[in-house]
């Protein structure tokens, strides 16, 4: 029996004697009180393991945040309210099942993420660049590969580029089911008249020729990509999102390029917009 037992008996005697009340009737007392106490020390244990809990499942969730930021996916924090440690049980309960439910969404966005990105590993062994911008996965394609400077005719080099790439979508089920934006993009300089009558015109007559070569049966007399045309759909972007600094002459050419860029589909939308 410990010390603070032996005082509470010890008074349970005293009161007894003085005050007129039975033993038993104390010592029931006691009884309530001794019970209360071990379900206080019992929630106060079970709180802890909970709190040691959430602390692992935050990190968790921070640890897939800044992976999925890494790989350019723009996932917002929780707010401090939702941070914020309780010590009500209930409340801990509730925050620790939150996080738990958090860390599951990033796991399985960070999964469809690195599994794209592995389907996609034969481009970028082609020397395509493969990477996450806008929250989007974007394969690159050279601009100046595909097209000779100021026109839309795609040069044999750059059909070769382009049935290298719609063979490893069209190959796969996956990406073949997967809808795509093609974008086109120029630099800064401005075009002084021509067919296209600006950049925005260029981007998006460039953006048209990928896309109906990519669409065109591959045995056709140009040859083509032989994707599914309703999977696929065109726009030109001009001088607007620039990807490198188009006061150089390097930073220009890299801006011109025409991007294949994956859209969500459907269950990564709803799974990032929950994450908001």
């Amino acid at each position: 029996m410990n010390h603070r037992n032996i005082a509470l008996s010890t008074l349970v005697a005293l009161l007894a004697v003085g005050c007129g009340y039975s033993e038993d009737e104390w010592q029931a007392q006691l009884s309530k009180y001794g019970k209360l106490n071990s379900q206080y020390d019992q929630e106060k244990k079970t709180n802890a393991e909970l709190q040691a809990e959430l602390e692992r499942t935050k990190q968790r969730v921070s640890d897939l945040t800044s992976k999925l930021q890494a790989m350019g996916v723009n996932v917002e924090q929780l707010s401090t309210e939702k941070q914020r440690l309780s010590a009500n049980l209930d409340e801990t309960q509730r925050a620790l099942n939150e996080y738990k439910a958090r860390a599951a969404q990033l796991e399985a966005i960070k999964q469809r993420f690195e599994q794209l990105r592995d389907k996609l590993q034969k481009l970028t062994n082609l020397g395509l660049k493969v990477q996450i911008r806008h929250n989007r996965m974007v394969i690159s394609l050279p601009g100046d590969v595909l097209f000779a400077s100021g026109e839309d005719k795609l040069k044999d080099e750059g059909k070769n580029v382009l049935n290298a790439v719609a063979d490893v979508i069209r190959k796969d089920n996956q990406l073949s089911a997967r809808y795509f934006q093609i974008a086109g993009h120029t630099d800064n300089k401005p075009l002084s008249g021509g067919p296209f009558k600006d950049n925005w015109g260029l981007s998006a007559m460039r953006a048209r020729q990928v896309l109906v070569y990519m669409i065109s049966p591959s045995e056709s007399k140009t040859g083509g990509g032989a994707l599914d045309p309703n999977h696929l759909h065109a726009a030109g972007y001009g001088e607007t999102d620039p990807i490198a600094d188009n006061n150089t002459d390097e930073g220009r050419q890299s801006n011109r390029r025409v991007e294949l860029v994956l859209m969500p589909d459907v269950g990564e939308m709803l799974d990032l917009k929950s994450l908001i």
